[in-house]
């Protein structure tokens, strides 16, 4: 961020120029004495909330937030389709152990020769029906329903990550756009007390030409504050451009939202939550379905036993009729392809469980990583307002002895007043940053939802 102003060597009041100017000081209005109101928020420009509604309690209000920026977003929709989709292939996986029927009929002509014997030849229909179910698989349909229920869970916690995600991205944007606001404010508030000195001091130029250089100093820290200032809601702006993608043209108030996210969980509490969050859950999920299927395709190379009843009754050449009953025995004797299928569902099993193991180190080193960023920035935040409150009696004792006593010049005034808005603007940055870190810290835990509640 560039310096707000620049400063020159001070220079001391001549008694005729402080005469001047302390009586122009006594007698301007009260608010061209340049006397600050930093305890009160000033509103933002026209239009930069987006027409939002009435402000509601913070933590409802980012509640309302990350609801609407999941409902409306398609990549969550698609995840919930895949959950559809993974239910729907348990039901399949399943079914194969149920019981089976299936009916045909047909017309065929017939000629058939038995024993060197012709037989009566000609059209015949035939209709027909047949059940049946496995009595035995060696576990197959077992397995097979056990990976399908671990992919479909692997699913629901690809939703639920997901969720998290878009979530994530929806408060950090939320809170960018805060930060720009407030930074904004400052400006405002800076560019204010700038315009009042212009106001001041070209009231003391009409009496005392020799002063027209602190004037030129004043407008051009005022325009600086104003650059600052359009820097600042260009910013603002493109913050909502993005939260935009997430909850609509209705954008949520930021009232509020600079001192919600302040509470710093403690690190082993977020590092324990860790083990559970969607993603782990997710790897978890694929390790215990790529185990599975490589059960259910060792079960495949066991015998297969099922049993059968079926019935047919055909019209026309010689009326014939059959009832079948039976049970039926598959043993497989010789499948080349098994083993290395079998082997290779096993080394993706081992392969996934592995990287569940490498994700869930480096997520712990990420929690250990940005718990200290954060750290740092609240800590920073702290330290900053300190120095804020100093500053702000610093400046204004400043402006005293510039406007009554005449011990400062107008180049310490604005010396004392840039600094003071620096550190202000230091404090939002610093504020906004811990925050920032905090989501992050809650979504790599147990995840916002677990802070909302």
């Amino acid at each position: 961020m560039p310096p707000l102003l620049s400063c020159r060597p001070s220079s001391v009041l001549s008694r005729p120029a402080l005469a001047v100017a302390l009586g122009l000081a006594l007698s301007l209005p009260a608010a061209a004495r340049c006397i600050d109101d930093n305890g009160r928020e000033l509103q933002p420009p026209a239009g930069a909330d987006g027409g939002a509604a009435a402000p509601m309690e913070p933590r409802a209000q980012m509640q309302e937030l990350i609801g609407l920026a999941i409902s409306r977003s398609n990549a969550v929709g698609a995840a919930k389709l895949l959950v559809e989709a993974a239910q729907h292939d348990i039901e399949e996986a399943k079914a194969a152990a149920k019981l089976q029927a299936s009916a045909f009929a047909g017309v065929n002509y017939q000629s058939n020769t038995v024993w060197g014997l012709a037989q009566p030849a000609g059209t015949q229909g035939r209709v027909g029906a047949q059940v049946g179910s496995m009595l035995y698989d060696g576990g197959r349909v077992e397995r097979l329903t056990d990976w399908r229920t671990s992919l479909a869970e692997a699913a629901r916690q690809g939703q639920i990550n997901t969720q998290e995600q878009i979530a994530l991205q929806a408060v950090s944007s939320a809170l960018e756009r805060a930060r720009y606001r407030l930074q904004a404010q400052v400006y405002q508030q800076y560019g204010r007390k700038m315009a009042c000195l212009v106001e001041a001091l070209e009231q003391i130029v009409k009496t005392d030409r020799g002063r027209a250089s602190e004037l030129v100093q004043a407008q051009k820290s005022q325009a600086q504050a104003e650059l600052a200032r359009a820097g600042a809601l260009s910013a603002m702006r493109q913050s909502e451009i993005r939260l935009r993608r997430f909850v609509g043209d209705g954008l949520p108030p930021t009232e509020g939202l600079s001192s919600l996210l302040t509470r710093l969980p403690p690190m082993d509490e977020v590092m324990a939550q860790t083990e559970r969050s969607a993603e782990i859950a997710l790897l978890k999920a694929q390790s215990q379905a790529a185990s599975s299927y490589a059960q259910a395709l060792a079960a495949a190379t066991r015998p297969q036993v099922n049993w059968s009843l079926g019935a047919s009754k055909a019209v026309g050449v010689g009326n014939p009729s059959a009832l079948q009953v039976g049970i039926n025995l598959t043993l497989p004797l010789l499948a080349p392809a098994a083993d290395p299928s079998i082997a290779a569902a096993q080394r993706r099993a081992e392969a996934t469980r592995l990287t569940q193991i490498d994700v869930l180190e480096s997520r712990r080193s990420r929690v250990a990583d940005v718990h200290e960023q954060a750290t740092s920035a609240f800590d920073r935040a702290r330290r900053v307002a300190e120095v804020v409150r100093d500053s702000d009696r610093v400046r204004n004792f400043t402006l005293q002895q510039w406007q009554q006593l005449g011990r400062r010049s107008l180049f310490d005034v604005m010396a004392a007043e840039g600094d003071h808005y620096n550190m202000r603007v230091t404090y939002v940055n610093a504020l906004i940053d811990g925050q920032q870190a905090n989501a992050l810290l809650w979504s790599l835990g147990g995840g916002l939802a677990v802070w909302l509640q």
